[in-house]
C-alpha cells in the first residue's frame, strides 16, 4: 500500500489478440474501480498487464523456476498490490492456459487475503458459469479474497440492452472490490527470512 489515501490495483488480462474483449473488459473494470475508490476519497495506482506480452517468459518460468525481467516485475507488483482484477477469455468452458500459467508461477502465499475481482469473456453466455466452477475455485485454493460479484461478458453484452446490464454488473463488482481494498491493510507476502534465527544463536543452541 503506497499511502493512507492511495491503493494499488493490478489488472491482469489474458486476452490473446490485440485488441481483445478481455482487455476491453479489464479496462472497464479498472475504470469503474478507480471511480469507486475516488468516491471514497481514495486515489488508485493502477497498472494493467497483458499476459500475452509475457507468454515466453511464463513458459521459461514453468520450465526453469526462474522469472525473468519483466515477468519478475509483474509478479512483484501483484504481490504488493491492495487489489487485483483478473480477466480471462473462456476456452472449452474454462480459463485460458496463459491465464493459468501466470497464477501457477506465483510463490505460495502471494495472494493470501488479496481482494480480487474475477472477469471473463466469451462468445456466448452459456459459458458464464465457468467463472464459478473453474476460476473461483482456483482463487479459493490460492487463498485470495474474491468479491461476490464476478463479471462475464458475452458477445451480445457489448451493445444495446446487453451493455446496460454489463455496465450494472461492472459497477456492482467494482464497488465491492473498492470496499474490500479499503478495508484490508496490505502486509504483502510473507518474507521467509524475516524471522530467521541468527547464526550465532543457532551455534549457541547446538553447544547446549
Amino acid at each position: 500500500m503506497t499511502g493512507a489515501k492511495t491503493r494499488t490495483l493490478t489488472v491482469i488480462s489474458a486476452g490473446l489478440t490485440q485488441p481483445s474483449s478481455s482487455r476491453l473488459l479489464a479496462d472497464r473494470l479498472a475504470a469503474a474501480t478507480v471511480d469507486a475508490l475516488a468516491e471514497r476519497g481514495i486515489t488508485a495506482d493502477v497498472e494493467i498487464v497483458e499476459l500475452r506480452d509475457h507468454a515466453h517468459a511464463l513458459t521459461d518460468n514453468l520450465l526453469t523456476g526462474f522469472a525473468g525481467g519483466g515477468l519478475r516485475a509483474v509478479i512483484d507488483r501483484a504481490a504488493k498490490s491492495d487489489g487485483l482484477i483478473a480477466v480471462t477469455p473462456i476456452f472449452n468452458a474454462s480459463y485460458s492456459g496463459l491465464y493459468k500459467s501466470f497464477f501457477d508461477v506465483l510463490e505460495r502465499g502471494t495472494l493470501d487475503g488479496m481482494p480480487t475481482l474475477l472477469g471473463a469473456t466469451g462468445g456466448t453466455g452459456r459459458h458464464s458459469l465457468a467463472l464459478e466452477h473453474a476460476a473461483r475455485p482456483m482463487f479459493a485454493y490460492l487463498r485470495a479474497a474474491t468479491v461476490p460479484t464476478a463479471v462475464y461478458a458475452a458477445s451480445e453484452d457489448w451493445a444495446g440492452s446487453g451493455d446496460q446490464g454489463l455496465a450494472q454488473r461492472i459497477e456492482r463488482a467494482a464497488g465491492e472490490l473498492a470496499a474490500a481494498m479499503i478495508a484490508r491493510e496490505n502486509v504483502g507476502p510473507a518474507d521467509p527470512f524475516a524471522n530467521s534465527v541468527p547464526f550465532e544463536e543457532l551455534l549457541s543452541r547446538q553447544a547446549h
